[in-house]
């Protein structure tokens, strides 16, 4: 998580952004490689190794992060054990994966930018006007095309590369580039999304990675380490667990310091 990746990251949105921008076409040309004209279907997304590959692969991205939500969860009920897991492996984990898969996804651009995804473009068979990335006004209302909700999480994998040790480090992100990409290319050829949509998701969720592993590992500002994190987290749980005991007859007291 250097520098020479967030300007790597930053020169591809601007590429992308730009040559899709300006040739909204080249997206309709690339959804037409996984088209049958003849049938007016992608026919990939009949498959049912294509759907259960679709599954798995948001199986493996949530097993990531299963564990830090277990721990936090222990934590939150149990303040005075310790964590399972480091607090800012919890922290980066579940900050990132919530902001990128969820909040800039689902939450925002999904259901307030109205771009229609292949499947319903006349160029495709379907009944609404075909949309360039950067133009919210499509007629989907919601869970729309911009940008892939599915392919921020594959490419969200990034975060759990990041925290590996520094000798296997390129081939984790190598890995997560890999599995993301090919999550990515099996929505486009279901037909669930444009180009524009996986690589600006890919991009984005990378950025989002990038910056909140600065605040928590990087930046002297902001950065505290694994044991004061998890004292913040003990304190904020603690007036719940002595109020919990204190039904059951026992004060622990006021949070360690």
């Amino acid at each position: 998580m250097n520098r020479t990746g967030l300007y790597i990251a930053i020169a591809l949105c601007l590429v992308v952004g730009l040559t899709f921008g300006l040739y909204p076409e080249l997206d309709l040309k690339l959804a037409a490689l996984f088209y049958d004209a003849a049938s007016k279907t992608f026919p990939i997304k009949d498959g049912a190794l294509a759907m259960f590959a679709r599954d798995a692969a948001m199986w493996i991205c949530w097993a990531f992060v299963l564990p830090s939500i277990a721990a936090l969860i222990i934590k939150l009920i149990w303040p005075n054990r310790p964590l399972l897991i480091s607090a800012n492996t919890i922290a980066f984990l579940l900050i990132t994966i919530t902001l990128a898969a969820g909040i800039l996804t689902n939450l925002t651009f999904k259901t307030h930018w109205g771009r229609p995804r292949p499947v319903m473009v006349t160029e495709f068979s379907g009944p609404w006007q075909f949309k360039a990335w950067w133009d919210p006004t499509g007629q989907c209302g919601r869970n729309c095309s911009f940008f892939s909700g599915e392919g921020a999480t594959a490419f969200w994998t990034f975060a759990p590369a990041a925290l590996t040790p520094p000798a296997v480090r390129p081939l984790a992100y190598a890995g997560a580039f890999v599995f993301g990409s090919l999550t990515s290319a099996l929505r486009m050829a279901f037909g669930g999304h444009f180009f524009t949509d996986v690589a600006i998701a890919g991009l984005v969720t990378f950025l989002v990675i990038w910056l909140v592993h600065g605040w928590i590992y990087r930046w002297p500002a902001t950065r505290k380490t694994d044991a004061e994190a998890e004292a913040r987290l003990t304190r904020f749980a603690w007036p719940g667990y002595r109020w919990r005991r204190k039904l059951f007859g026992r004060d622990v007291g006021p949070a360690p310091v």
